[in-house]
């Protein structure tokens, strides 16, 4: 469960980690008055829980409350990355010196926690690793030891952070452990010119496990689950993870649809999604997955990639035959089906015959197909000023009487 950033402020405020003033606000009124109690001046932040809000416009320095009052009135209208704005949070605005990296996450490839610290923080953290790794450093927790104050001085030291970040670090572990988190980040954790240390912005994800433990971080903020796409996927028991990209991906078992969303990239794509039918999926299930990755806005394409073992691929075709008959579909489908089955299931398409679903045979190719098509769209829509913002109301579109 991602929590919201004023949500994992106030947990970085309980455990002792430095935070500026701040107030959250659900109408432009109450953000006039916060602005006010902060002294006019107010950076302004769009509460959702997906990145890039700065890029999408949902962070903006407010110059005083009237300021304030006109930004929040146009965050509240936005949807950013099919996530609806719903609050806004009014930050106290600081002189930086420097800004800094620093978070713990769980590596389940390594069966570790790890520590990733940078003295190079901010909005392009994501490309510094990229580019330069060397300026990122991970090194790895023991879990029953935890971080300590040797521990915590040499991770600030091998990052080139300043000395007094070790102390933030320590309670950023607290964090860690104490909330039951499976990621905890800063960025930036900024020196001020005064020379103090704030966390200026901070993601935390709790383990649902714990859910039991943390319910209190559901009560009256929308949906835990992040967005309108991911509570229908919740409700439906569906598999997903919505991703930034163009072509929806759709496939049976975790490894496939990881595997996929490689091949999807590697054609120069970038997968919008990660949907798993799971093992022995009915026709249902796959005219709700169907109906779900459709209804993104941000989709162009999608790829259905099924591999029949337990899963026959008639059943799968039979549930995007019922999804073509029960969903207004715009978007082009590339479907690859191989194993169980398979043959019956590319006649079903075959029969049905739609003009936007195209059968490939192979992997590469229905990935490198669903990347062209992709492109063709969005360069569509960009030449005639089309752009993505919410979602369909997903909740009319999947669970529909799709048949028995």
């Amino acid at each position: 469960m991602d929590l919201y950033e004023h949500q994992a402020r106030e947990l970085f405020k309980v455990h002792g980690i430095p935070v500026p003033d701040a107030a959250v606000v659900a109408t432009p009124r109450e953000a006039r008055a916060a602005a006010e109690l902060l002294g006019g001046r107010a950076v302004v932040k769009a509460q959702v829980k997906t990145g890039g809000r700065g890029r999408a416009g949902g962070v903006k320095l407010a110059a005083g409350p009237e300021a304030a009052e006109l930004i929040t009135r146009r965050m509240l209208a936005m949807h950013i990355k099919g996530h609806p704005v719903r609050k806004v949070m009014l930050a106290r605005p600081v002189d930086i010196a420097d800004e800094y990296y620093v978070s713990y996450v769980l590596d389940r490839a390594a069966g570790a926690f790890v520590a990733i610290a940078s003295a190079e923080g901010g909005t392009e953290i994501e490309e510094t690793a990229a580019t330069r790794p060397d300026a990122v450093v991970r090194i790895p927790v023991d879990p029953a030891e935890g971080v300590t104050a040797a521990g915590a001085t040499e991770i600030a030291r091998a990052a080139g952070l300043p000395a007094e970040a070790a102390g933030v670090l320590q309670r950023l572990w607290q964090v860690m452990v104490r909330e039951d988190a499976l990621l905890v980040e800063v960025n930036p954790l900024a020196k001020t010119t005064a020379g103090r240390l704030l966390a200026l912005d901070g993601k935390v994800t709790l383990d649902d496990n714990a859910r039991f433990r943390q319910s209190r971080w559901g009560a009256g903020e929308g949906d835990p689950h992040g967005g309108p796409l991911e509570a229908a996927a919740a409700a439906g028991g569906l598999n997903y993870v919505r991703l930034d990209g163009q072509v929806g991906v759709i496939g049976n078992g975790a490894g496939l649809v990881m595997s996929t969303l490689d091949v999807v990239a590697g054609c120069g794509a970038r997968p919008a999604d990660f949907l798993d039918i799971g093992g022995g999926a009915s026709a249902r299930v796959m005219a709700d997955a169907l109906a779900l990755v459709l209804s993104d806005p941000q989709v162009k394409s999608v790829l259905v990639n099924v591999f029949g073992g337990i899963t026959a691929c008639d059943a799968v075709a039979e549930g995007i035959v019922r999804a073509l008959e029960s969903v207004a579909v715009t978007k082009p489908i590339v479907v690859r089906l191989d194993g169980n089955s398979a043959a019956k299931g590319r006649a079903v398409l075959d029969r049905r015959a739609h003009p936007l679903v195209q059968q490939v045979t192979t992997m590469d190719g229905a990935a490198r197909k669903a990347a062209d098509l992709a492109a063709a769209a969005t360069a569509s829509d960009a030449a005639s000023g089309t752009r993505a913002d919410a979602p369909a109301d997903v909740h009319s579109v999947i669970h529909t009487d799709l048949g028995a």
